[in-house]
């Protein structure tokens, strides 16, 4: 299979990849590698290694069935499906949120915007629903390709240009703590969303359904994965560089970081161009607001398409495009009430919204290792002794660190 032909299926791993790419990575990372140099490097490893398992069923599941992972929860139980429904109802808002407020502050220091985050939010939700509801799925498809290669391109650049220049950082170093509750917190932020929150692999599997009704094709296995793949190591290894881009020119320059959507986006673009020169303005703003858009847009997408389909699950006979409409709405109606209410301060939304993501996630992992070795699955693509070993390790590593946060963060004094 030529490199061509490989890059014409790709489509769901590269969307997977702008959805992940976003705050995890332009947010969460950076601040890892600013607040702690290359001490978290373990964190953003692990938790891509534990989480793998789970979410590359979602596009096995799909290409062997033809079906969505929502349909494998159905097969679990009915339970299963309306757990899914309460656990995204209680995080979308917050997640759609953080992820917005972020792609409004590069929007206003990009275009030199007069207005404020919120107001610059409910401009770009407006225009992402008209992208989603007149465009489809091939225009996403198309639209993020390149800038997936953009921000890659870009990226390495960056941190291979940083590496070589010379920032001093006159404050002793920060050490990051197991004993320190404020590191905890944060370690617990960075992992929810490394890469992306423990729902994505739903949303994949929806995206590969709809790839496979654009292109009037089925799925094919070997090409999901492959997909798949190169979206998934691809955001891990932009998750490596993003911190140590936030420790070469952050960390050790003793710059602490702004809490507020716009202060923070200006303090990322000048990470770039400070390594590049400041020529690289206008390519590096450029690459950041647009893949913090397309993960504004896919998550605007994912939200509705999987409530959507998950309502179907449990009453086939609803009608899916009227359905979608109707998710739409709220969501993007509720979305601006949490940013009205968190404008000023982007970190802490965004760390409530990995956080609750993390809490969550035991859950996710439990019900996609019961799809991996459901009676849909054929034996010879069941997880073998590796992938279920690192599935069952995954699933106990986020039990318990869940249980601790709660402990730390309710019970304990």
């Amino acid at each position: 299979m030529s490199f061509i032909s490989i890059f014409k299926k790709l489509g769901p791993g590269l969307l997977y990849a702008a959805a992940a790419i976003g705050v995890s990575h332009l947010v969460q990372s950076t601040r890892a590698g600013a607040d702690f140099g290359h001490q978290l490097i373990w964190a953003v490893v692990l938790a891509n290694l534990f989480k793998y398992p789970f979410f590359q069923i979602a596009p096995k599941y799909t290409a062997i069935t033809g079906k969505s992972l929502l349909h494998g929860y159905k097969e679990i139980g009915h339970g299963a499906v309306y757990l899914f429904i309460t656990m995204t109802l209680g995080t979308m808002l917050v997640i759609q949120g953080a992820v917005t407020i972020v792609t409004a502050g590069l929007a206003i220091n990009l275009f030199g915007l007069p207005i404020n985050a919120s107001l610059t939010s409910a401009i770009l939700l407006l225009i992402s629903a008209a992208i989603l509801v007149f465009g489809k799925y091939h225009i996403l498809d198309r639209f993020i390709k390149f800038i997936i290669i953009l921000l890659t391109i870009t990226t390495l650049t960056t941190l291979i240009c940083g590496a070589t220049a010379d920032f001093t950082k006159p404050a002793a170093p920060v050490i990051f703590s197991l004993n320190n509750k404020e590191h905890i917190f944060f370690l617990i932020a960075l992992i929810g969303w490394m890469p992306g929150p423990m729902d994505i692999p739903v949303w994949h599997s929806m995206w590969s359904m709809a790839k496979s009704q654009d292109d009037a094709a089925n799925v094919d296995l070997k090409s999901s994965l492959i997909d798949f793949n190169i979206g998934y190591i691809g955001t891990a290894v932009l998750a490596v560089c993003f911190l140590a881009i936030g420790s070469i020119v952050m960390y050790r320059s003793g710059i602490e970081l702004s809490a507020s959507a716009v202060g923070f986006s200006a303090q990322l673009i000048h990470m770039y161009t400070s390594a590049l020169g400041h020529w690289s303005f206008p390519l590096i703003a450029t690459a950041a607001f647009t893949t913090m858009f397309s993960t504004t847009l896919t998550c605007l997408d994912a939200f509705p398409r999987t409530l959507t389909e998950a309502l179907f699950q449990i009453k086939p006979t609803a009608n899916k495009n009227a359905l979608y409409l109707k998710w739409l709405v709220p969501v993007i109606a509720g979305t601006l009430v949490i940013l009205f209410v968190f404008t000023k301060n982007m970190k802490t939304l965004v760390d409530f919204a990995t956080t609750m993501s993390f809490v969550v996630a035991p859950i996710y992992a439990y019900l996609n290792y019961r799809v991996m070795f459901s009676p849909a699955i054929p034996a010879q693509h069941r997880p073998g002794p590796i992938l279920k070993r690192l599935s069952q390790t995954g699933i106990v590593f986020f039990s318990l660190f869940s249980l601790y946060f709660i402990y730390i963060r309710f019970i304990s004094h």
